[in-house]
């Protein structure tokens, strides 16, 4: 049977396709005030500014291209099971041939009906894929509500993080690959791996981890992976 890899990636996988970060320096984060683009307060004060970054970063998203690492970690398949959980919310993964991709803070080509702060769900069904297409005020969901970027928001709660704890559970490794790891819930999901898997951290910067179990390949993720893979072959 074949061994389970989990793979945690965030920001610094797609750094290296020219995708625009939130958090690194000169990222969006030093461009928009996070309050006013990706809260749900920030939604309730002025939805179109909401809608006109996420218009724009998904037309900056149809021009980016899945880099080295994505192709590793897609090509990790061929002899292993692969489930990768993403804090990204673009598309790169797929596009660079993974097939089991799970997005804990939703989809940059994806809108949903607008919903309310503490509603705990939204109805698989309601989510609509509109490729790298806009969203203006007044595009409307089929039930007559305003459609809203499919992006988990500050304020807003993880729907997929049990999906991901449980993933975590049955790795065999676990991978985390370009994630600064201070983000939660996605920050503790490493807590959650079995006793026996080991963890790889690939990074260039320092990680606020401490677990015997873990090596820390100190790179960018298109060496970093390259770097993960010898090891396997090792």
């Amino acid at each position: 049977m074949k061994k389970r890899i989990v793979v945690l990636t965030g920001a610094g996988v797609s750094a290296e396709s020219g995708f625009a970060t939130f958090r690194d320096t000169g990222g969006l984060w030093e461009q928009y005030d996070v309050q006013e683009v990706a809260s749900h307060d920030g939604w309730l004060r002025n939805p179109g500014l909401v809608l006109d970054f996420y218009n724009a970063r998904r037309a900056q998203l149809k021009d980016a291209k899945p880099n080295a690492a994505h192709l590793a970690i897609a090509g990790l398949e061929k002899d292993y099971n692969v489930d990768v959980i993403t804090q990204n919310v673009d598309n790169l993964h797929e596009r660079a041939g993974s097939t089991r991709v799970l997005h804990l803070h939703g989809e940059l080509t994806k809108v949903r009906p607008e919903w309310g702060l503490y509603d705990k769900t939204f109805q698989e069904d309601e989510v609509i894929d509109i490729g790298y297409s806009e969203v203006k005020l007044g595009d409307l969901a089929p039930n007559g509500k305003q459609l809203r970027p499919h992006i988990v928001f500050f304020g807003e709660s993880v729907p997929a993080i049990e999906t991901a704890i449980e993933m975590v559970s049955r790795a065999d490794i676990l991978l985390i690959v370009g994630t600064s790891l201070q983000v939660y819930p996605a920050a503790g999901l490493y807590r959650y791996a079995p006793a026996s898997a080991p963890i790889y951290i690939i990074d260039p910067a320092d990680v606020p981890v401490y677990d015997k179990r873990i090596t820390h390949i100190r790179a960018v993720a298109t060496k970093g992976m390259e770097e993960f893979i010898a090891t396997l072959q090792a």
